[in-house]
């Protein structure tokens, strides 16, 4: 199954771990399959899938994989972005105009992801794409940038590295909502219709045993 490169807590690649591949791989698990990851740039994976590389796919990647012969599945996974400011900072964010005056850093091409949000930001040279996340909560807690824009997991965990690297406090932060959830956005694909009918089983019967939430909580501590 073809995965995007590492993206920690979500992707671990030296191990095959994280929230993403534990889900995947217990859903799977329930039906008797085993999961062996492979991790492509994530424009590369429609690519490995329409040519046979891999039975199935996990991600959004613009392109609708039916046509290709995909069976799509339900969401093992949703990536959350929202908008991250230190809270002594006291800045609300409800509309575009409030980010004026504000710099922002993100991961690469979030500019073009939320044009409504950060477009001027982006003409006014206040915005910076990085994709070193954990530079990015570094530019936030030292007072380099005012916001950030990230999934909260994917910044919980660097928040917590940089504290054990650095021995800082953590310090409080505010989320400000920015998307409404889309998981039929970030679905698993896979090319044999049973496979996937037995993934959804899966998905179902480890969110009713609790082991879903304990495999977010092995990585984040909900």
């Amino acid at each position: 199954m073809a995965f995007s490169k590492e993206i920690p807590p979500y992707i671990f690649e030296d191990n095959n771990s994280g929230i993403e591949i534990d889900i995947i791989k217990a859903a799977l698990a329930h039906k008797g399959h085993t999961l062996k990851p492979m991790y492509f740039p994530l424009g590369r994976i429609p690519y490995a899938f329409t040519n046979n590389l891999v039975n199935a796919v996990m991600g959004y990647m613009g392109v609708n994989l039916k046509s290709q012969g995909g069976f799509y599945a339900k969401a093992a996974v949703i990536y959350d972005n929202v908008f991250i400011t230190l809270k002594n900072k006291n800045i609300l964010l409800e509309r575009p105009k409030d980010l004026d005056s504000l710099n922002v850093v993100s991961f690469q091409g979030a500019d073009k992801r939320y044009p409504k949000w950060l477009k001027k930001v982006k003409e006014d040279s206040r915005f910076y794409g990085v994709s070193d996340q954990l530079t990015q909560v570094k530019l936030l807690y030292f007072g380099r940038y005012d916001v950030v824009v990230s999934d909260r997991y994917i910044f919980r965990y660097f928040v917590k590295k940089l504290n054990l690297m650095h021995g800082l406090d953590s310090k409080e932060i505010t989320e400000h909502k920015l998307t409404i959830d889309k998981p039929m956005d970030y679905r698993p694909v896979f090319r044999d219709k049973k496979i996937r009918d037995d993934f959804n089983l899966g998905l179902t019967k480890i969110k009713e045993s609790g082991e879903f939430l304990r495999i977010y909580n092995k990585y984040i501590n909900l």
